[in-house]
């Protein structure tokens, strides 16, 4: 009876900075995945009527079966017959006598089934239709608990009666089924921007004439947010006047107040910065309706908010009603998100990395002292550069006493498909999560001594300043990136959830972590997940450190996956590939910042070698967790290369012919054959008519490259 795992999702429900994701979108996606949950058990208890003809039971399941027996027989049993047969059932049309108790059972269960199925259909044909009330008011499933308890009562009557083996087949597989996934297939968390939140409070301030909230103090937000939930005044007025995107923020809101609760689990406030960013989505799930308000997970990304988060959460759980409110919605659980992509964007892997340990366990910490349980949600990325890694060995590393029994984790991208793609690979996936939990909760790592502590800030500092003089600071780098890299044409690879950008802007600081370490990888020269660790390393061995590096390289588990993961990605990496794109792609006046990196590249390089006691990368990779590693590198090389050689050309190609405006010697080009002209058709990003061919042909050689070489790295980003 104990749930080992559950799997949420934020496909339909992750908003922040995605025009394309509504109100409507999430009710789509909650209804779809309910009826998908409902379509398999509809199946599950057919195939067990089938196998389950058993007349032996418990006293407890044959009362049951009499009661629903007795309900059939009432209800004219010709007429439901008639009905069942409509409705295209695979047998059993007419009422079971109650001398088949676990028939009678499941063919209950199977009507109730089916018309939940119907409701489901009709609220997706109407939207105006509320789904939670549309399934209170119809003899539909809407609490678990109703498929859950009479699937136990029979597994438990086949117990009792010695019928074990029957018990542990099927009808097992389903209680665990219904266990693991419930009604709702999985749970969607909802995700947006801070701001846009703010921007709704602050249009209902100035209807009020209270002043705009914008303008005002962190302490003066807090303090009426708090005010205003303490008391009891509607505080939406009718004909506010919202902008568009105001408006669907609390369309939104009024959406997830009709929904099922079990379909939904988390709101993910991105760009947490502030106590107010969670008080003001608490207040608009209270103004909207929202009977069971869904817990509410700020997500700390940049390396400012995770030093600031502690002080956030202070002041969140220092309220009294705050307190009071998540004891009571939420049993005392408080969830904290915090962000592996963008504070490894923002300050680079070193100082982002110690970054997130610390502040696990500051904000852990805090809420010891206020009696709260925290659970934290790591938003990993598939890549090193997001947080990614072998999962154990994350896990492993995490500060001694932040997982306390639960942990939630991101599974993005291309890692669906490596951990979860095949039956043997996925048991070994929730092994790995399984035994990592139990070990970090029975066995946990000792607390890293004040000399490690300090070596870390050192190495932190360094490793940040210099990571940022080169991606902020130096005026001619983000030419070099959109130059050097294929980032501007990302976007027209039809695997993103959102677009490139948060905001419209040129530089580094809008621009989403995924585009940022995909366009490195795809000159397998990995960047974001070195720059700036070489000159730390450097510094600290200068000053005679190079026997405490080691010591915590060998004792410390955070230090050692730090490290074993820059030297994997490092081992993958190229520069001579790297240097191709720059010859072939870079203005002559930008390649000596090439030159540059790829000096730090080997600088770093060698400074790990040194520190691991490694002649070469990955050289005593046999005794490691994958030894296969260095095998599949050097055997993927010679394929990924000539992928990379014909990216450049492609790259070099488009770009001229963009530039050209029609002048290129290639505007020329015409297929004639039928078998090239109906591929093209079918290019989705392809406006027929306007598009070249030329170009139509160069963009569909350009995003084979890029699956290629991703497939090749086994890193997206």
């Amino acid at each position: 009876t104990h749930k080992l795992f559950e799997f949420d999702s934020w496909m339909g429900g992750d908003r922040d900075g995605n025009p394309n994701v509504l109100s409507s979108t999430t009710r789509d996606v909650v209804v779809l995945a309910r009826l998908e949950a409902v379509n398999a058990y509809f199946k599950a208890v057919e195939q067990l009527m089938f196998d389950l003809s058993i007349w032996r039971c418990t006293p407890q399941l044959k009362a049951l079966a009499r009661s629903l027996a007795a309900r059939a027989q009432n209800a004219e049993p010709g007429r439901i017959a008639d009905e069942r047969k409509k409705r295209n059932y695979a047998d059993f049309w007419t009422p079971i006598a109650a001398n088949e108790p676990f028939r009678v059972v499941l063919s209950h269960m199977r009507d109730r089934l089916w018309q939940t199925r119907e409701v489901l259909h009709q609220c997706l044909i109407n939207p105006q239709l509320s789904v939670r009330q549309a399934l209170e008011e119809t003899d539909s499933y809407l609490d678990v608990n109703e498929l859950f308890e009479p699937l136990h009562l029979m597994y438990q009557s086949l117990l009792a009666t010695g019928d074990e083996s029957t018990a542990n087949h099927k009808l097992l597989d389903v209680l665990r089924q219904v266990q693991t996934f419930g009604l709702s297939l999985m749970k969607l968390d909802i995700r947006q921007e801070s701001t846009r939140h703010a921007e709704v409070i602050d249009a209902t301030t100035r209807h009020l004439e209270l002043g705009s909230y914008l303008s005002w103090s962190e302490e003066q937000k807090t303090s009426w947010l708090l005010a205003e939930l303490g008391g009891k005044r509607p505080l939406f007025p009718p004909g506010i006047d919202l902008s568009p995107d105001e408006a669907e923020v609390v369309s939104t809101f009024r959406m997830l107040a009709d929904l099922p609760s079990d379909s939904l689990h988390s709101y993910i406030i991105s760009m947490t910065r502030t106590a107010s960013d969670v008080l003001s989505v608490v207040l608009l799930m209270r103004e909207c309706g929202m009977a069971d308000p869904l817990t509410v997970a700020p997500l700390f990304e940049t390396l400012d908010d995770l030093y600031n988060a502690p002080g956030t959460l202070t002041t969140l759980l220092s309220s009294e009603w705050y307190r009071n409110h998540i004891i009571s919605n939420h049993g005392g659980v408080q969830e904290c998100m915090i962000g592996y992509s963008d504070s490894g964007k923002d300050a680079g892997r070193m100082a982002a990395a110690w970054s997130l340990f610390e502040t696990q366990e500051n904000i852990v910490n805090v809420a010891d002292k206020y009696g709260v349980r925290l659970i934290l949600f790591h938003g990993r990325g598939g890549s090193v550069g997001r947080g990614g890694g072998p999962t154990h060995m994350a896990i492993r590393s995490q500060p001694p006493k932040t997982i306390k029994g639960k942990l939630r984790v991101t599974i993005q991208g291309e890692t669906i498909e490596q951990q979860f793609g095949e039956r043997e690979v996925c048991f070994r996936t929730l092994d790995l999560y399984t035994s990592a939990v139990l070990e970090a909760c029975l066995d946990p790592p000792s607390m890293p001594k004040q000399e490690w502590r300090e070596m870390m800030h050192q190495l932190s500092e360094t490793s940040c300043k210099v990571y940022r003089s080169y991606v902020f600071q130096r005026p001619e780098f983000i030419e070099y990136f959109n130059l050097a890299t294929p980032v501007g044409e990302l976007g027209r690879l039809n695997i993103g959830s959102r677009p490139a950008s948060r905001k419209q802007t040129k530089g580094i600081e809008g621009l989403r972590a995924i585009p940022w370490v995909f366009a490195w990888t795809q000159t397998r020269f990995h960047l974001p997940v070195w720059l700036g660790i070489g000159d730390a390393l450097s510094e600290a061995v200068e000053k005679g450190q190079l026997p405490l590096l080691q010591t915590m390289y060998d004792e410390w588990p955070f230090f050692k996956g730090l490290l074993d993961l820059v030297e994997m990605v490092m081992a993958k990496a190229d520069p001579r590939v790297t240097a191709m794109y720059d010859a072939k792609l870079v203005r002559p006046e930008l390649q000596a910042l090439g030159d540059e990196l790829r000096a730090k590249f080997a600088a770093t390089k060698a400074q790990v070698l040194k520190i691991v006691r490694h002649q070469e990368l990955l050289e005593d990779a046999a005794s490691g967790a994958h030894p296969e590693l260095d095998e599949k590198i050097r055997l993927r090389s010679p394929y990924v290369a000539p992928l990379n050689v014909l990216q450049v050309q492609t790259l070099h190609n488009l770009r001229e012919f963009d530039a050209s405006s029609g002048q290129d010697p290639h505007a020329s080009y015409q297929p004639s054959e039928t078998e090239i002209i109906e591929l093209l058709s079918r290019d989705p990003h392809r406006d027929l008519g306007t598009k070249h061919p030329f170009q139509a042909a160069m963009d569909d050689c350009l995003m084979i490259t890029i699956k290629g070489i991703a497939a090749g790295m086994q890193n997206t980003g």
